[in-house]
């Protein structure tokens, strides 16, 4: 790890809204209202590359929530996992919003979605080998440098699993961090996505994921593909948060204690007080597990 990163992990503290209170996904159907009804939320999330463009009606908006509410960015296109050099045209543009809306954080995907000059419309996954992970931690390492902060990386949601993967997702996101200092989001439901597709614990899962680098939690819905053999789970972002996520998430909790969370959402957009009733009931849980602890500790 770089001397400027080492100083900059042992020595950070998060926003007191990002940190005690729990956000939704902000998208356009939602901007009027809330700058109507300022609703109770701890911060909204973006996707970085919704807002790329110099300006237009997304920044008139962006600007105005950030006003009253935290923000966190959350980049999907900057290819990470690729075995190509990082576009460092895309690069500066993302560098440009963060220093435009300073977000509590700034996060991405373990994952490639390019090839060549060609853009693929998803998170495509990573063979587990000592090569794969050596590219990627020199992609993270020079997104840090650009950006002059820890950035977190989010685990994926996986389908199939290559023949030539040499060591344990778990292992190889620890190793990540060991090398490079970066932090973690850690997807609740994708795990429960991946560990259901390969038939494996998501509790164990969590047991051996290196919960010391955890930053933020993100909580999601997932499709059930009921007609692949086997069955598959699907990670749509489009459904409400399912109950074996919720109790995965509480399970999370209780490893590493409290931690930022986020209710995401991208598709099949429900009205805004759904999203903050499940922001809500996420809020309850965490004061749960606190209380839990709190009394485990007297």
């Amino acid at each position: 790890m770089n001397t400027y990163l080492k100083q900059q992990t042992e020595g950070s503290s998060l926003p007191s809204g990002f940190a005690q209170r729990t956000g939704i996904s902000l998208k356009p159907s939602y901007y009027e209202q809330i700058l109507q009804e300022r609703p109770e939320v701890g911060f909204f999330e973006i996707h970085a590359e919704n807002y790329l463009s110099p300006g237009g009606p997304a920044h008139y908006y962006l600007e105005r929530i950030r006003e009253h509410y935290e923000l966190t960015v959350h980049g999907v296109g900057l290819s990470l996992g690729g075995e190509e050099p990082l576009n460092l045209e895309h690069l500066e543009r993302v560098a440009q919003l963060v220093e435009r809306v300073q977000p509590a954080v700034f996060s991405e995907h373990l994952a490639w979605s390019t090839h060549q000059q060609n853009f693929l419309n998803d998170l495509l996954p990573v063979p587990y080998t000592e090569a794969r992970l050596a590219v990627l931690c020199e992609h993270v390492d020079q997104v840090q440098s650009h950006l002059q902060q820890q950035i977190l990386i989010e685990n994926p949601s996986t389908y199939f699993e290559f023949n030539s993967s040499a060591m344990s997702e778990t292992d190889f996101i620890s190793e990540l961090v060991k090398r490079t200092g970066c932090g973690l989001l850690l997807d609740v439901n994708n795990v429960e996505v991946s560990c259901f597709n390969h038939q494996r614990s998501a509790a164990e899962y969590l047991r051996q994921f290196p919960m010391q680098a955890v930053r933020q939690i993100h909580l999601a819905g997932y499709t059930l593909d009921e007609g692949a053999q086997p069955r598959l789970k699907i990670d749509s972002h489009d459904q409400a948060v399912a109950h074996e996520v919720w109790q995965l998430y509480q399970h999370a909790l209780e490893l590493i204690g409290d931690c930022p969370t986020l209710i995401e959402r991208d598709g099949n957009f429900p009205e805004l007080s759904t999203l903050l009733q499940e922001a809500a009931q996420a809020n309850q849980i965490r004061h749960l597990v606190k209380e839990i602890d709190h009394a485990a500790a007297i």
